[in-house]
């Protein structure tokens, strides 16, 4: 509860548009459509992911019906080979739990370290669905005010086409 209270007083101190969905814990895109919660907008699919070393860490965002293909990814990126972070590393470095993954994780990074990397698909959309840092709400926000939020942040952006 305390993730999404600081997400919710985040958004309001800085003026930003949402909606907000109340639901069961959900894990999955597929726990998502199963409760018919993409009927809103665009769910967005969160990868927390770690280049060889485990020096360099990305949160991939992209739509929920795409597959990410790694070795691409790396491509883009410009990085060593990637692979998924550990559930300790996920809450490291954004501060949230396996199955809350969001873009808003931001937020928790204070060193800004991960970087961003979103699909061109999601550029230009007016409801992404996000959770805030908790797996029991998703929020429907526009890209726009998603990009406000991780530069705001100081967490490097990358628009990738995936």
């Amino acid at each position: 509860m305390e993730q999404k209270q600081m997400v919710f007083d985040y958004l309001a101190q800085h003026g930003v548009d949402y909606t907000r969905v109340d639901h069961e814990a959900v894990y999955t895109i597929e726990d998502m459509q199963r409760l018919e919660l993409d009927r809103n907008g665009e769910i967005a699919k969160n990868l927390f992911l770690r280049d060889q070393k485990g020096r360099t860490h990305f949160l991939v965002v992209l739509k929920s019906d795409k597959q990410a293909d790694l070795k691409k990814l790396q491509e883009q990126l410009g990085c060593s080979r990637l692979s998924f972070a550990s559930a300790e590393r996920l809450e490291k470095y954004l501060g949230l739990l396996k199955g809350a993954v969001s873009p808003l994780g931001v937020l928790n990074d204070k060193a800004h370290e991960v970087i961003v990397a979103v699909d061109r698909d999601l550029t230009g959309m007016q409801r992404i669905g996000v959770h805030p840092n908790d797996n029991t709400a998703t929020l429907w926000i526009s890209f726009a005010s998603l990009k406000e939020i991780i530069e705001d942040c100081g967490n490097e952006l990358r628009i990738l086409t995936l």
